[in-house]
C-alpha cells in the first residue's frame, strides 16, 4: 500500500512539474521569431532571406535574413497604434522595415505620426506619444544607417 501511494505521489509530482515547464519549453528562442508577420523570416523576402541565421519557425523573425531578433513595431513604438486596421498596421510594420536608413526612417515616421494626428482629431481622440522612437533603435541595432 506504501509503495502504491510513493508510486502515485511520484507520479504527480512528474506530471505537475511538466505541466509548468511545458510554457517555458514552448517559448522562441534567439533567432526563433518574436516579430511581427509571418513565419519563416520571409516576409522581407530578398538577398539572404531565407533559411539563414535568425530565421526560424516562430511567429515571424522581424527582419528577414538579416539575423536577430529584428523590429517589432507594436503599441510601445508607434504612434496612433489603435487608430489603424490590423491591414494598415502591417503596411505600417513591413514599410518601417524596408528603410535602410535613419533619415528615411524619421521622414516615414514623420508621415505616419502626420495621418494620425489627423485621424485622431476626427475622432475627438488625444493621440498618446510612443513609449520608444523606432528609428532610434533600428539605429542603435544596426537595422539603419
Amino acid at each position: 500500500m506504501k509503495t502504491s501511494m510513493t508510486f502515485k505521489s511520484i507520479t504527480l509530482i512528474t506530471l505537475l512539474g511538466g505541466a509548468l515547464a511545458l510554457p517555458v519549453l514552448a517559448q522562441p528562442g534567439p533567432g526563433m521569431g518574436g516579430g511581427m508577420g509571418g513565419g519563416m523570416g520571409m516576409q522581407n523576402a530578398g538577398p539572404g532571406a531565407g533559411m539563414g541565421p535568425g530565421a526560424g519557425m516562430g511567429p515571424g523573425m522581424g527582419q528577414g535574413g538579416r539575423g536577430g531578433r529584428g523590429m517589432r513595431f507594436n503599441q510601445n513604438n508607434t504612434r496612433g497604434w489603435t487608430l489603424m486596421t490590423p491591414e494598415e498596421r502591417t503596411a505600417f510594420q513591413i514599410k518601417m522595415r524596408e528603410v535602410k536608413t535613419y533619415d528615411e526612417c524619421k521622414l516615414t515616421q514623420t508621415e505616419h505620426r502626420s495621418a494620425m494626428e489627423a485621424r485622431a482629431k476626427e475622432k475627438g481622440v488625444t493621440l498618446q506619444a510612443p513609449r520608444r522612437n523606432a528609428c532610434d533603435n533600428m539605429k542603435a541595432r544596426g537595422i539603419i544607417k
